[in-house]
């Protein structure tokens, strides 16, 4: 691993962790020329289906994407970090286990949707009125009372 600072190719990995759910490693590493430390973190290389849009031109699964989404709908709302991390998870393991080549988008937004409806209702109106368009004030309203209900 180069180091950040002065691109030396050598360094030395002063300590290791794993995440607690596994899914990344955590490491510190200390630069054996300048003595910087820096941190870095390894995941798995997975491969995720391609995202179909609604006008049929495909793209790949973009993590930042999804995570600007939910940080969007969820602004100002107490629903801590580690909450958005773990639908982002919840998320991307339901994309790798319907092991398909190709996912359309609309069915990420419904992930996305059910992820919401978990964390905060306010959030979860705020996606669905952009996400499903809607064309009248009565639409809007139906997806209201049907969380009020809930």
């Amino acid at each position: 691993m180069k180091c950040p600072f002065c691109n030396h190719p050598d360094t030395q990995v002063m300590e290791t962790r794993v995440a607690e759910d596994g899914s990344f490693t955590r490491r510190r590493r200390q630069c054996s020329a300048c003595t910087k430390r820096f941190t870095t973190y390894e995941r798995p290389d997975v491969n995720f289906p391609m995202v179909v849009k609604k006008d049929g031109r495909r793209t790949e699964y973009n993590r930042n994407k999804l995570r600007d989404s939910l940080a969007l709908a969820l602004r100002k709302r107490p629903v801590p970090a580690p909450a958005i991390d773990a639908a982002i998870e919840h998320v991307e393991e339901q994309l790798l286990s319907a092991a398909s080549r190709e996912v359309p988008s609309s069915r990420i937004g419904e992930m996305v949707m059910q992820e919401l409806h978990q964390l905060d209702k306010v959030a979860y109106i705020r996606f669905a009125s952009v996400y499903r368009s809607f064309e009248d004030v009565n639409e809007f309203k139906d997806l209201v009372d049907a969380v009020r209900v809930q």
